[in-house]
């Protein structure tokens, strides 16, 4: 393939992940999307009537049952002249590991932030994660179709929390029952006046929506028209003609201007106004979002010399890393899927890598792209794609691969526990099916499975951020694996791996030394100042958050 068709097919993908607090809308802004993609006819509903279709991207049954995403989910799709690589991401704090991972696969984010709570506690944190990961957000201002907060206060509030500069490329109008539509800035983004040329010309930059069906399982109808004919009456929109000529002259005094090299920077938030469940301004957030969210880019990576090296997505070959593991997302296939991200040239099935790890080669012959719980094999992939591999219990999460070898990806930190507790099988005859389902659901990155260093017993202890993730496991071993299990929590709230010989280290009574499938050694602890105080006692050891 020449250089030339591999650029014009890196400059096509847009890979991003939506980000938000639960219940903001986020999984109901992924179907929309792929509504309006054309990839399906129906939009599902996170929180589905009885008889009432689910969303495409929560395949898990506990997902459609309870109205959450539990775990991230990868889908591409084709959308004018872009190819989409979307990531939905688990809202609840609970799942804060898995969002990570996922959030090094993307390109740029969108923060979606519910117009009558405004920017809440987790919609923060997965901001501050983005930043460590350098990647450029977009914000989309969802729920205008209930009573909500004043537009201007939710920009000043995503500025003051979050420290970045908000640019609105649209405008609502009206709010609550009377939000029938958005007024386009794109086109005088500058705001310097209120009639720019292209409004003299005719410009269709004001869009008025008509619901088009119960739940907005269908596009919504648009009627285009100028922003001259709102404010010289003659159209639905001219009740709200005095407010909106106030406000858009607030904003051409006092408005940020969207510039997108301060976007590509992480300076500015270009924001959006709209309603997920309505489809009110969808259409028009994805076509901008393909105009000016981020081809893949270069990556740093760790040369095996210990050197900082570039990865150029064009001109290195082909290379990925593994970012999640998830098994038995097809009961019809009870194996694993190792998911890479591609980040430099092309990708091709029956290719031969390096599996950087184990120093081994890999034919990359079982390839599929996901679309929720359904999969389809991937021939071919470019930089910013997502393939997913059948996995024979090599692959780890963080692994990288590649034609040429000698360098890794950055690693994915493991988080610190905050719950720990004790599992066990209901029947001692179903042993074996809870081990492998146990192991395999730690591989995924799940929960941390340990085993406490002095025990004369095979007892399993497992290890999350959140108690949730305690109800996702028995969930899953006992649909996936058959396996009934009983759970005891214990007193743990507090884990640090240790850096060390274990041998050597002198708990508190009420600590305990534990040890991962990999064999790190980790400190369990129920008050936080025993931390220092073990360490004050165990001079020449570490504590790490991290590793």
């Amino acid at each position: 393939m020449s250089l030339e068709i591999l650029e014009a097919e890196i400059k096509k993908r847009r890979t991003f992940a939506i980000i938000s607090h639960p219940d903001a809308g986020k999984t109901t802004l992924t179907e929309k999307l792929l509504l309006y993609a054309g990839m399906i006819r129906t939009a599902g509903m996170v929180r589905g009537r009885k008889n009432a279709k689910a969303a495409s991207s929560d395949w898990m049954e506990m997902e459609k049952e309870r109205g959450i995403s539990i775990t991230a989910s990868a889908m591409q799709f084709s959308y004018r002249d872009c190819i989409i690589n979307v990531l939905d991401t688990p809202g609840h704090q609970d799942f804060s590991e898995d969002t990570y991972r996922t959030l090094t696969a993307a390109d740029s984010a969108v923060m979606v932030i519910d117009a009558g709570k405004g920017v809440e506690l987790q919609t923060r944190k997965l901001f501050t994660v983005c930043r460590m990961c350098n990647i450029p957000i977009l914000t989309f201002i969802n729920k205008m179709d209930l009573p909500g907060r004043d537009p201007f206060e939710l920009m000043a509030e995503v500025e003051d929390l979050l420290n970045i500069k908000a640019a609105p490329l649209n405008w609502p109008i009206g709010a609550g029952k009377d939000f029938m539509g958005v007024v386009d800035l794109k086109y005088y983004s500058n705001l310097e006046k209120l009639e720019s040329s292209q409004i003299k010309n005719g410009q269709e930059n004001v869009l008025l929506y008509e619901k088009a069906s119960v739940g907005g399982s269908q596009k919504a109808a648009v009627n285009k028209t100028t922003l001259k004919s709102v404010l010289d009456g003659g159209n639905a929109a001219t009740g709200f003609k005095e407010q909106l000529s106030y406000e858009l002259e607030l904003l051409k005094e006092a408005g940020n201007k969207f510039s997108l090299e301060g976007f590509l920077r992480g300076e500015i938030t270009p924001v959006f106004f709209g309603s997920a469940l309505t489809n009110f301004g969808i259409e028009f957030f994805f076509d901008t979002f393909c105009e000016i969210a981020p081809a893949p880019s270069s990556k740093v990576v760790t040369a095996d010399n210990g050197e900082k090296q570039i990865i150029n997505p064009l001109q290195n070959s082909f290379s990925a890393y593994v970012f999640k593991i998830q098994a038995n997302i097809d009961a019809r296939h009870h194996d694993s899927m190792a998911f890479l991200r591609v980040c430099s040239g092309k990708f091709e099935r029956d290719l031969l890598v390096k599996h950087h790890r184990t120093g081994k080669e890999v034919r990359l012959s079982r390839t599929h792209s996901m679309f929720g719980g359904e999969r389809n094999i991937v021939d071919v992939a470019f930089p910013g794609d997502i393939v997913g591999v059948v996995n024979p219990g090599l692959f780890l999460i963080g692994d990288t691969i590649s034609l040429e070898g000698g360098f890794n990806y950055k690693a994915m930190p493991k988080f610190p526990p905050e719950v720990v507790a004790a599992i066990r099988p209901l029947d001692v005859l179903a042993r074996k099916s809870f081990d492998k389902g146990v192991r395999q659901l730690s591989e995924e990155g799940v929960v941390l499975v340990l085993t406490p260093l002095k025990s004369a017993t095979n007892e399993v202890l497992i290890a999350a951020v959140g108690c949730l993730q305690f109800d996702v496991i028995q969930n899953r071993l006992e649909n996936e694996y058959r396996v009934k299990t009983k759970i005891d929590l214990l007193p743990y709230r507090y884990g640090n791996w240790l850096i060390g010989d274990p041998e050597k280290f002198r708990p508190t009574s009420s600590a305990m030394l534990a040890k991962d499938l990999l064999g790190r050694v980790i400190l369990l602890y129920t008050q936080e100042w025993e931390k220092n105080y073990l360490l004050e006692q165990n001079k020449g050891f570490e504590l790490k958050e991290f590793v």
